[in-house]
This record gives structure tokens, sequence and C-alpha cells, in this order.
């Protein structure tokens, strides 16, 4: 029987492709992002207007039509999504604050998500579930409740244990009690889970039943085989970053030159360590190990927080291909949207290869 997933704030489908490198026969149950399209409506009504419809496909398409009507913008991250997945019934979600996650009680393995870390102001130290009411938190773990899958993965930025001097962390770690999943943390970074990038992220992990939690460990850090150089196209060119049977990434020999560089006005400004509003002396391009991939990345930021290269003696950005690799996804990866869409996109990310790492445990506990 193939794994049956879903994910909310899906992005790019880094879990899809955690499951698809390890070769894990799945199905995508539904997929939900909205694109960081907003729209100026009472999502609290709405939702009870739509958990008295019929069928998810008239839930699905009515909130479709919702946004249509309330916004002219695109939602890209639905293009690149749908370039690049099968889903299940095409149960692709716009909205996680308008979904009705008991449409697939029952029916989901692995729910994977995150979500942008806000504070849950009247929250005390022993702040519950109905505290986070209004955050997009409180939306992942009402889904969570509402499906409740076998297993959960949430993800989010580590600085989240210390916003709020700890209360957003202490509330959140109620949250996951209250539901009655038996969970474990910890604070992981690509780097050492095969992809050359400084990236630490909190991931939570939760079970419904005890005894898979007990004996789930996360995974151990591993040696690292690659810099940021390898992955650039310089070095291996469009179609030669690959995996192997096993998941595993390899390179083929063989690269192409990237034309696109820097002017030397743009050179003088991400070269510079900044003001005094902004000044930071960590001005260095050519990193083995790459800063951490941005959403903003499309930006001209300078060099103490970007990631900068040097082609033929020019200086210039990465590419959203090699954005892309260092998130760990593979050449076979369908760009379908403008750079700058690429760009943020990649940057949203979770990283594949971690992923792929704690897939590993959660198979391990279960066996």
């Amino acid at each position: 029987m193939p794994l049956k997933l879903a994910t909310a704030f899906s992005g790019i489908g880094a879990i899809e492709q955690a499951l698809k490198r390890l070769n894990i026969a799945h199905k995508i149950v539904f997929a939900c992002d909205n694109g960081d399209i907003l729209i100026d409506v009472d999502t609290d009504k709405e939702l009870l207007k739509i958990k008295k419809m019929n069928s998810i496909e008239e839930k699905r398409d009515y909130v479709y039509n919702l946004y249509k009507d309330n916004s002219r913008k695109t939602n890209f991250v639905e293009i690149t999504y749908k370039g690049n997945y099968a889903i299940e019934n095409d149960n692709f979600f716009y909205d996680v604050k308008l979904l009705d996650g008991s449409d697939f009680k029952g029916n989901v393995d692995l729910f994977v998500g995150g979500s942008p870390c806000q504070s849950f102001s009247i929250a005390g130290a022993r702040g519950g579930f109905e505290d986070t009411r209004g955050t997009l938190f409180y939306e992942y773990v009402r889904l969570v409740n509402e499906i409740q899958p076998e297993v959960f993965i949430y993800e989010n930025v580590y600085g989240v244990l210390t916003h709020d001097k700890g209360k957003t962390w202490e509330t959140m770690q109620n949250v996951f009690s209250e539901l009655g999943y038996n969970f474990k943390w910890e604070i992981l970074d690509a780097r050492n889970y095969g992809i050359p990038q400084g990236r630490r992220r909190l991931f939570v992990v939760g079970f419904k039943n005890k005894k898979y939690s007990k004996k789930f460990k996360f995974p151990k850090p591993i040696k690292l085989k690659f810099t940021m150089q390898d992955f650039l196209l310089d070095n291996c060119a469009q179609g030669n970053f690959k995996y192997d049977n096993n998941g595993n990434i390899y390179l083929l020999p063989g690269g192409e030159i990237v034309t696109k560089h820097l002017s030397q006005k743009l050179i003088d400004y991400v070269m510079s360590p900044g003001t005094k509003n902004f000044y930071h002396e960590d001005v260095q391009i050519d990193l083995p190990i790459a800063r951490a991939i941005l959403s903003t990345q499309g930006n001209t930021h300078r060099a103490s927080v970007n990631n900068y290269v040097t082609t033929n003696g020019n200086i210039r950005a990465l590419e959203p291909r090699e954005s892309l690799r260092l998130m760990g996804f593979p050449d076979d990866f369908v760009i379908n949207v403008s750079r700058a869409q690429s760009y943020k996109q990649s940057g949203n990310s979770i990283v594949v290869d971690v992923l792929m790492a704690i897939v590993k445990e959660i198979q391990k506990a279960m066996e």
C-alpha cells in the first residue's frame, strides 16, 4: 500500500521529493498553499460555511473562486507544484484557514508542514490550543487534530525556541501534547545531512502510537562530501546533478559557464560591510558551505547575508537551479516560473535531504 501523504504550507514539495528519492511509494492526498496571496474575507465565517458543503470538490472549488474573486494575483506555488507532482483528485487547496481537515480523517499516514513564527500574545506560561487561535500555527494543529495522521512532521525556524522569551515554544509544546500525540523535537542543520548549506531548523515529529515515539531517534549527522562549489553549474552542468537508487546525490563530470554577473556598481554594494544601521564585517564570497538560502535571494543583498560566487573572474549571484540544488532538489525538478519566483520558492522550502534522514528514522521506529 502506498503511503498516504498530505501537506500544509506545501511550498514546492520537499517531502514529496524526499519520498521520491527514497523510492517510497506514496500518493498525495492533498496539498495546500496560498502562494503568499492574501484576501480580505472573514475566514471563520467562511470555514463554517465550507464545513456545511457536501463534497471535497465543492469546498475546494469554492475557495478557489473566493481567491479568484478577491485577488488578481497568480498562485505561482500551485503552478510549480502541479508541474512536478501528480496529486489525487486535483486536491490542491488555496488556504489552510479554509481547509476542512475532517474530510481526510483516517486517510493520511504522514502530514507535513510548517508555519511562520507568530506571538501568542494572550497565552500565558501554560497556554494551550485555543490560546493560539488566529495564528497559522493554530491552523496547522487544527488540521492535525481533524485529520488524525499516524505521524506528523512540523518545521520552523530555530529562533522559535527563544521567541517571546520562550513562551511561544512552551505554548507550542503544550498544544502538541494536548492533541494526544507523542512528540520529539530537535534542531537539525542541513550541512550535517549531505547539503553544503548552513541552515538550522526546528523539526518536531509526532506519533499517534506511543510505542513508535519511544523508538524514534533523530538522525545522526553524516560527513559532508560536497562543497557549494561542487553544486555550481560551472562545475556540474544542467542535468548532471542526480541521485542513485538509495536517494544519495551524485554529480556527473562537466560544467557550463554562467554568463550572468554583477555590474561593478552592484559589486561595490554587495562587497561593502554596510552602514551603521546594517554593518557586518563577514563579507565573503565563494564559500565552501553556503549561507542559508533566502526567500529574498533574488534581491541584491550584501555578501554578508547572501551567496555570491566567482565565474571566470566575474562575481555573480546563484542561479535558480543552483539554489534548488542547495535545497536538495535534483535537476529533473521542473522550473516553470520566473527567476524571481523560483528564488522565492527555494528559499521558502525545507531541505529535502534533512527530511529524507528523518523519514528513514521514522521507518525504523515503525518496523
